[in-house]
């Protein structure tokens, strides 16, 4: 028996107002009926709005747990942009209160524990729906589906899937890097092995720096390393059974010379020390910061490259924005699809429990249209 989504009451509470905060809060400031915005004090919930030029059309709030819980309402819309570590027990008040929730943050075995309660009170829990996770999801979804229907579920095949995002300088440093977020958490990530698959076999790069390539888009060189752990998605993304990948990778896209420039922080983090890798990333941030006076660039770029007897079929999107005196290309990107999201979750289309950005073929083609119609710039090829 399938749980109905519990209706939504129109109000929408975001809890965070940092850099991918956008207009993606002005989106929803114009299709719901009630938004609330939480940050650490009322006064800077308030100057965040008038920054984003929304004075007077969200309400600023003071964020706590208790204070949030004593205005959630049934069908309210919880959206968090809070640290990922601060999802489960939001999740876990919202699931108190039967309100809905979105983030943009990967899904944590702490939320996934509390999906079941969610469904079951016909509560949808909204992961994954920022840019990357999220737009790198509607991209690679709406290309196994054009490529299963050039080649056919059955047809045995052999694919490469890659799938890089990174949000970089647009006028590029001798660092090639500014730091939009903490450091520790970019020094984190490179500390953390990746496994993804290489020569159809899977592959594990315990300092993902080192399996560094070259990736060239539209005659511009980047650098491109494999990130987290890539094999899950295989299954997430719908790939037949009867097709083999050759290569399968998700991972991060960074400026040519990235490798180089960073040469003595990987010397850093192989020696291990937690201490001297906690005062790096306070160097880090103080030599390298984004400053009022720095644009940001996002580049995203998925490929299917499928080759079957029967013939071959090629595609890929690639996003590549600029970031501007208004909004950052992060903020443009990350909130605008959790915005859509949230709309999706307001009219009731989402169903109970846990979704992933849009987990069909159909629902992804949907929401690039919309995201498309809404102002996001990024392109198809299709090679048959």
């Amino acid at each position: 028996m399938t749980t109905e989504p519990a209706a939504a009451s129109g109000t929408v509470h975001w809890i965070g107002a940092g850099l991918s905060t956008g207009s993606g809060l002005a989106a929803l400031c114009d299709t719901a009926g009630r938004v609330r915005l939480w940050h650490r004090t009322e006064a800077r919930a308030a100057d965040a709005l008038g920054r984003l030029g929304l004075a007077g059309r969200a309400e600023p709030r003071a964020y706590t747990l208790p204070a949030l819980a004593s205005e959630l309402a049934p069908g309210d819309v919880v959206v968090s942009m809070l640290p990922a570590p601060e999802h489960a027990p939001l999740l876990a008040e919202c699931v108190r209160q039967g309100a809905h929730f979105a983030c943009s943050s990967y899904v944590s075995d702490a939320v996934l524990e509390q999906v079941p309660a969610a469904g079951r009170a016909g509560l949808v829990v909204l992961t994954e729906a920022g840019l990357d996770p999220g737009i790198d999801h509607l991209f690679a979804h709406d290309l196994v589906a054009r490529a299963r229907e050039a080649i056919g579920d059955d047809t045995p095949a052999s694919y490469t899937l890659t799938s890089y995002c990174g949000g970089v300088p647009a006028v590029p440093n001798d660092f090639t890097y500014r730091f939009s977020w903490a450091p520790a958490g970019v020094l984190g990530a490179l500390r953390s092995p990746a496994r993804y698959i290489e020569g159809g076999e899977r592959t594990v790069a315990e300092r993902p720096w080192e399996a560094t390539r070259r990736h060239v888009l539209d005659g511009e060189t980047f650098e491109v390393y494999p990130n987290r752990d890539s094999v899950p998605f295989v299954a997430q993304y719908g790939l037949p059974d009867a097709w083999t990948p050759r290569t399968f990778v998700r991972g991060t896209l960074r400026l040519e010379g990235w490798l180089r420039a960073w040469g003595g922080v990987f010397e850093v983090l192989k020696a291990g020390d937690d201490e001297r890798i906690a005062a790096l990333a306070r160097e880090l941030a103080a030599a390298y910061p984004t400053t009022a006076d720095d644009h940001d660039r996002v580049v995203l770029t998925v490929s299917l490259d499928v080759r079957a007897e029967s013939g071959r079929w090629q595609g890929g999107y690639l996003l590549d924005l600029v970031g501007d005196a208004e909004e950052s290309a992060m903020a443009r990107c990350v909130s605008r699809t959790l915005a859509l999201g949230v709309r999706h979750v307001l009219d009731g289309s989402l169903p109970p429990g846990l979704n992933r950005a849009a987990e069909t073929a159909a629902r992804s083609g949907q929401w690039l249209r919309e995201l498309a119609r809404d102002g996001l710039e990024f392109t198809l090829r299709v090679d048959r």
